[in-house]
């Protein structure tokens, strides 16, 4: 029973430990290319908004959408909004990113200067 007691606080530190490293790592954002992201963010209808109790995301288009995730999942639901906007209003022709508006017209085109931008948006966006 003693050997039980030497092992017990320093194995409960250790467990709540691994919990609480594995819990910010999966609420961290995923990485992003700089300049192929803030073109694109500039169209995305989501944004992220500050209130009283954290961070809500709103939708500009939209004033009736508004979504409260806990501060566990923000960034991934926030991740997940932007991946499916991202799959309907953005096209990949000729190592240049196609932005378009709601109905199919092209707003903005990005060329794409590296191979990385090119995987970034294949890897984030799907496309």
């Amino acid at each position: 029973m003693d050997k039980i007691r030497k092992y017990l606080f320093p194995a409960l530190f250790l467990g709540f430990l691994i919990v609480g490293i594995s819990a910010f790592l999966q609420s961290r954002p995923s990485a992003k290319n700089k300049r192929v992201y803030q073109t694109v963010r500039q169209f995305s209808p989501y944004v992220l908004k500050k209130r009283f109790g954290g961070l809500e995301i709103v939708n500009k288009e939209n004033p009736d959408f508004k979504e409260k995730p806990n501060n566990m999942t923000l960034f991934s639901e926030f991740e997940q909004l932007e991946k499916a906007w991202g799959k309907k209003h953005l096209k990949l022709k000729n190592n240049q990113l196609i932005i378009e508006n709601n109905n199919g017209k092209t707003i903005h085109t990005l060329h794409l200067n590296s191979r990385e931008e090119a995987a970034f948006v294949h890897r984030y966006y799907g496309i």
